[in-house]
């Protein structure tokens, strides 16, 4: 039978294959392994028909129609808005579902601490029943894909499974899908498997589960993006944290940014930030005018997520897994980052905003200072938005978010593409602290850097649920997202060190939201940020000197560029002040925290810890 269908197999080619209930198994790949996996989810999901994805313009065209056709999608303005369309999520599914969240491993000492663990074998006996015959009557879409350029060494492929052709086109704007995604793989079992239904959107049984020794990934009873587009958080973080760190790589949650000097020299950052701490502005940056006259130029690889890895030549390379940008649509606006939205504009999958109904557009609060009339909030109620915002209403959902292709955006790096990544001459991590953590320091050393990215924290604003100022640490950004135990973690981040040697990158951390008394901030961030990467740069090359203070180095205060900021160099000196009083008690709060991780945490993060109490 196997072997038939292999032979009816070449035959189709690659035009958009469907497949109803019963037919032969035709795919895009001899790739057994494949194969043998999508059998076993039709046969436990039972759908009427299996539609393979092969990433033709002609298969996804269709399907954009067919999704029209049910009101899964709407079709916008394709005068304004070419290729691009609305989409609603449930009014119960609007955002990632960490308390839904399980990594499941065999051992439970090797829990992760921060996401919630279940034995792999309890988990599956638990999720299996929700899984049978959950999508009898809808269509399997089968769609393989790459993380990373195709043809890079350092690229991973998977397969995911779903019912929903939201998930097939977010897919194909994410990542490289199709064809090209099995030969990357070629005969190799090593993939990822995914598996996704949206059942009914029941949130007492929604799961989003990462098996990271198994390679797989469960999902089920959500159509958010983050829950569904398997390869981003999921497999790009929580799976491939676990890859690097069996297989001597890192897989992070960090933009990765090229700065270009007026010589035309260009050199490469990655940084790490929990959410509100301008991650994808910093990473779609622009140059003040006095920098942009003189020839600066930034170059975004990636908002998001950095694999990295140990070129040839001993130095640190990353690449970005992603294809496109998965983006939160609120704030973003022609000032606040206009690379961003012009990235938007074209082929662009827009979920839970509002719809202009007067144009055919869409509109989030922060777009501009105009609310359309005539326009549906993002639960598809009809209202006057000036109306319905003055009343206290949003007409977007605050996560609501844009999936954009990253050959849109306008500052998209040449090296984009480049299969062996950029090399990585600064780390860089961050945080939101009202008076702690000064403007910019640099680590001694790498572990002293890894010491740095362990303590990660941000302040609660008024924005987030409870009390305002409250300390939560996200070592590296990763809490939500590390696949493993934190503390092996840190230990892979040493040994990682050790292996680099003297060609380690130099780490720093950066802090945008100092406050004075009254609680305005110091420091205009936004682009005025290059000036804190340009002496990141020159500290990276040895072209300057620092200040040695108990937390690492700092700048001199003229060191760094003004000329434009509006800021003064009094309140620079203010910005770059270390209060010994504050930092004494955060080093009672980082010893509180590591204790959440023994007895595992690596001893050199104790000693650094020790160090740090010494010297304050």
């Amino acid at each position: 039978m196997r072997k038939e269908a292999r032979a009816m197999g070449a035959r189709f080619k690659t035009e958009g294959i469907t497949l109803k209930k019963g037919d032969l198994i035709m795919a895009l790949t001899s790739n057994q392994h494949v194969l043998d996996w999508v059998k076993e989810m039709e046969e436990l999901m039972t759908p009427d028909k299996t539609i393979w994805i092969d990433g033709s313009e002609g298969q996804l065209r269709a399907l954009r129609e067919q999704a029209f056709a049910t009101g899964e999608l709407t079709e916008l303005n394709q005068e304004e808005l070419p290729g691009c369309v609305l989409h609603h999520t449930a009014k119960n599914d609007v955002a990632r579902v960490e308390d839904r969240t399980f990594i499941c491993t065999s051992n439970k000492a090797d829990d992760c601490m921060m996401v919630n663990w279940m034995d792999p074998n309890e988990m599956k006996a638990k999720l299996l029943p929700l899984y049978k015959n959950v999508m009898a009557g809808r269509t399997m879409y089968v769609i393989p894909y790459c993380m990373g350029p195709i043809g890079s060494p350092f690229s991973k492929v998977g397969v995911e499974v779903t019912d929903s052709i939201y998930v097939v086109l977010n897919m194909d704007i994410m990542t490289r899908v199709g064809v090209k995604a099995l030969r990357q793989l070629g005969d190799s079992n090593d993939f990822v498997r995914g598996q996704h239904a949206r059942a009914d959107i029941d949130p007492e049984n929604r799961y989003i589960v990462q098996f990271p020794e198994d390679n797989a990934i469960w999902s089920i009873n959500s159509g958010y993006g983050g829950n569904v587009l398997l390869g981003k958080k999921c497999f790009a973080l929580r799976i491939a944290s676990y890859q690097g760190y069996k297989e001597g790589w890192m897989a992070e949650h960090m933009l990765i940014l090229g700065i270009e000097d007026p010589q035309g020299n260009v050199d490469y950052i990655t940084a790490a930030f929990p959410s509100a701490c301008g991650k994808t502005n910093l990473a779609m940056l622009i140059p003040p005018e006095v920098y942009a006259k003189q020839g600066y130029k930034v170059w975004t690889v990636g908002d998001d997520i950095a694999w990295m890895h140990i070129g040839d030549d001993g130095r640190l390379y990353a690449i970005n897994p992603e294809n496109g940008f998965f983006g939160v649509a609120p704030g973003t606006n022609e000032k606040s980052n206009p690379n961003a939205l012009h990235t938007t504009m074209k082929g662009t999958i827009f979920t839970n905003v509002a719809h202009n109904l007067e144009n055919n557009t869409v509109w989030w609060e922060g777009l501009d200072k105009n609310p359309p009339e005539d326009v549906q909030e993002w639960t598809g109620l009809a209202v006057d938005g000036k109306e319905y915002i003055a009343n206290g209403g949003k007409l977007a959902h605050p996560n609501s978010r844009f999936t954009a292709p990253a050959k849109n955006c306008p500052c998209i790096s040449p090296e984009f593409e480049n299969p062996q990544g950029v090399p990585i001459s600064a780390i860089v991590f961050g945080g939101r602290r009202a008076r702690t953590a000064p403007l910019v320091y640099q680590s001694r050393d790498w572990a002293h850097g890894v010491f740095v990215g362990s303590i990660m924290a941000s302040e609660t604003t008024a924005a987030a649920t409870g009390a305002v100022g409250v300390v939560r640490r996200d070592p590296m950004a990763m809490l939500p997202f590390c696949g493993y135990h934190m503390a092996d973690y840190w230990r892979h981040w040493l040994d990682m060190g050790k292996v680099l040697g003297d060609k380690a990158p130099k780490i720093f951390n950066v802090n945008w939201f100092r406050t004075d008394d009254e609680g305005h901030f110091l420091w205009p961030g936004f682009g005025d940020n290059l000036r804190v990467l340009e002496w990141i740069m020159h500290r990276c090359f040895d072209e300057i000197e620092a200040v040695d203070t108990p937390i690492g180095f700092e700048p001199k205060p003229e060191d760094i560029d003004l000329e434009g900021s509006g800021v003064s160099l009094e309140t620079l000196k203010g910005l770059l002040s270390v209060d010994t009083t504050l930092w004494k008690e955060e080093t009672r709060e980082i010893s509180a925290f590591y204790q959440k991780f023994e007895p595992r945490v690596p001893a050199p993060l104790l000693e650094q810890l020790n160090t740090l109490r010494n010297l304050l």
